[in-house]
């Protein structure tokens, strides 16, 4: 059969232009194309590691701000706060010298007061006395009939307040 024959001499040629092929395909892609391939992933790898390193000086950076901020912020709630103290403080003298001087007011008013009250009481006791002494001697004139002088119905009425 000639077919058969043929096989020997046509894989020849093949198997001999395929090595070519793949010959010239390795040499010419792991010669030019690798190379490419390579640079572009270690500049790749260069920039990933540079953009980290920047990132993890931005991140310490940042971290450093906040600290600052955290540490001014904290500065400021206790100034705030002692303000806040010392307001309250002045605000109680205020109001406590507010009150020490209405008591004071007051304690002068109700001393004043007392002594209106003392003295209207003093005179009304005076005339509840003449009242009193004439208010009897109207009665013992319309019960008995007898005339009674002022003095003896004052000093009756007297008599009766004190013991009474």
């Amino acid at each position: 059969m000639p077919q058969i024959e043929q096989l020997a001499s046509t894989y020849a040629s093949q198997i001999f232009w395929l090595l070519i092929t793949f010959g010239l395909l390795y040499f010419g892609i792991g010669k030019s194309m690798v190379p490419r391939i390579q640079a572009t992933v270690d500049l790749r790898d260069a920039r990933i590691a540079d953009d980290l390193h920047a990132a993890e000086s931005a991140r310490a950076s940042a971290d450093a701000t906040e600290e600052a901020w955290r540490t001014e912020m904290e500065a400021a709630r206790m100034a705030a706060q002692a303000e806040t103290v010392a307001a309250k403080a002045r605000a109680t003298a205020a109001f406590e010298t507010q009150v020490r001087q209405a008591d004071a007011d007051l304690a002068l008013r109700f001393s004043h007061h007392d002594r209106a009250v003392a003295e209207a009481k003093s005179a009304a006791m005076g005339n509840v006395q003449s009242i009193a002494a004439d208010a009897a001697r109207d009665l013992v004139v319309k019960l008995s009939g007898a005339q009674v002088s002022a003095d003896a119905a004052s000093a009756a009425v007297r008599e009766v307040m004190t013991n009474g």
